[in-house]
């Protein structure tokens, strides 16, 4: 199935089973290549889909076992709102995130992040 043909939803969930399974190569191809990501209502902190692998990549390598479970999930249109909580690993660091996908053209085109 091509990006085109995914919903809102199912381009966040994509980019969410990528993301914990830290397929790099995976997690990238649901992102526009000029995606920017945010804090929410405040600074960008990522533009570009080379400045977003090279920070996940990094990432990935910080915290091997890092995992996001979806608590909750609001598409509408073509945002998507997801309510994640975040375990770096065993023992290790646990927070909840909200991230705010726009999705345009079968691609994640915006993050924000609120923490």
């Amino acid at each position: 199935m091509s990006a085109q043909a995914l919903s809102p939803g199912e381009v966040a969930q994509g980019q969410l089973d990528a993301y914990n399974a830290q397929d790099l190569d995976a997690f990238c191809r649901f992102y526009a290549d000029d995606v920017v990501v945010a804090d929410l209502n405040g600074t960008v902190t990522q533009e570009g889909i080379a400045g977003l692998r090279e920070r996940y990549a990094r990432m990935f390598v910080q915290h091997p076992q890092n995992r996001a479970e979806l608590v909750n999930r609001i598409a509408l249109g073509n945002v998507v709102a997801d309510h994640e909580h975040v375990v770096r690993g065993p023992g290790g660091e646990t927070f909840d995130v909200m991230a705010i996908y726009t999705i345009r053209g079968g691609k994640i085109a915006r993050v924000d992040f609120a923490k």
